[in-house]
């Protein structure tokens, strides 16, 4: 008998749940990978490579890798465009499966001045991991889904870890280096005309040292807690300052917000905002927030990627990710009612915004 319409909708329908069920096997493969060096392996080797000499170059003593288990992960890899395979034929009809780099996996090299492998061992850590099963408690009770698995807030968390407090500043910094190619060749002229610029929550400095390089006539200040900035390395032009940015803000001609204010609710947003406000001068200032700006409806390369990290926020922190009336709405509480939203080649925009 022929399958109905219903029938076939409703398999499609089933299919689709048993993906959403298991799509975490994406993600533990990809940290796998990364943990192994695979990319790394393949792209030192200078072209496609096969399973064997892969599994010669893994790190595995006192015992040798398992090839069957390393092949069965590169199958889901392969099949997700991570990595590409050919086929080194031989006129027997023999041959052997040919591993290669992939417009994704370049993403993945360790040793790659812009990568993203720092990242995902910081996201799919076991740690980070935990707060992503608090979802519906915090639906049904609220409160903060870190705080529910480890008993305290990120940023506390980080201070009393040092363990855990380099994971996340490494995988922070991996970002900033990409992110911050993006701003610069995005952003154009837009640091042009500014002689100081405060980089509030820089972490370890990477963002505002890619800023200085690119712009020399900036005299750059890396702001953060004292926890993080006591692991930040020497930049040229670069001043590190500790602080809090919810007590106030190093005097500049602009502020620089990167990932900040999505971590927060409106109401400590617009605190930090206020602070920002003070910091800058009253005609000429102004502020570049580097944030997603939410459009639930678009079909846009990030449009996606936007969604899961408001969902990355309610794991992780009590901030959000937000549309444009969103931010358009605690920019001018916070004393900035003119903003303009520029397009870069990432995930984020940067937003400008002007006391007046």
């Amino acid at each position: 008998m022929e399958p109905t319409e219903t029938s076939e909708a409703s398999l499609r329908g089933q299919a689709e749940i048993w993906r959403f069920m298991f799509s975490f096997a994406d993600s533990m493969a990809l940290k796998c990978a990364v943990e192994l060096r695979i990319a790394d392996i393949i792209h030192s080797h200078g072209g496609p490579i096969t399973l064997s000499q892969i599994a010669s170059r893994i790190d595995s003593s006192p015992n040798s890798p398992n090839i069957s288990y390393l092949s069965r992960i590169m199958r889901l890899l392969v099949r997700r465009k991570i990595f590409a395979v050919n086929h080194d034929c031989h006129s027997d009809g023999g041959g052997e499966t040919l591993y290669g780099l992939t417009d994704s996996s370049k993403w993945l090299l360790r040793d790659s001045e812009l990568s993203l492998a720092p990242m995902i061992l910081t996201e799919d850590h076991p740690w980070l991991m935990a707060p992503w099963h608090s979802f519906s408690q915090c639906v049904k009770e609220g409160g903060n889904a870190f705080k529910i698995a480890h008993g305290r807030e990120i940023w506390e968390f980080a201070l009393k870890n040092p363990e855990f407090n380099k994971i996340f500043n490494d995988g922070l910094a991996s970002t900033s280096k990409v992110i911050s190619r993006a701003v610069i060749s995005g952003y154009k002229h837009g640091f042009d005309c500014i002689g100081t610029l405060v980089d509030v929550g820089g972490g370890t400095g990477d963002m505002i040292a890619e800023v200085v390089k690119s712009y020399p006539h900036i005299t750059g200040i890396n702001f953060d807690l004292p926890h993080v900035i006591a692991t930040a390395p020497n930049f040229d032009g670069v001043s590190h300052v500790e602080g809090d940015m919810f007590q106030s803000i190093p005097k500049a001609d602009a502020v620089f917000l990167k990932f900040i204010l999505h971590d927060w609710n409106d109401e400590d947003c617009v605190k930090i905002l206020k602070n920002c406000r003070k910091a800058i001068p009253e005609k000429s200032g102004k502020i570049m927030i580097v944030e997603v700006v939410l459009r639930p409806d678009g079909d846009g390369l990030f449009d996606d990627t936007g969604l899961v990290f408001d969902l990355l926020m309610l794991a992780h922190t009590s901030g959000k990710e937000r549309t444009e009336l969103e931010w358009k709405k605690i920019l001018e509480d916070g004393g900035f009612p003119r903003y303009n939203i520029i397009n870069i080649p990432a995930l984020p925009f940067v937003i400008e915004a002007f006391p007046e």
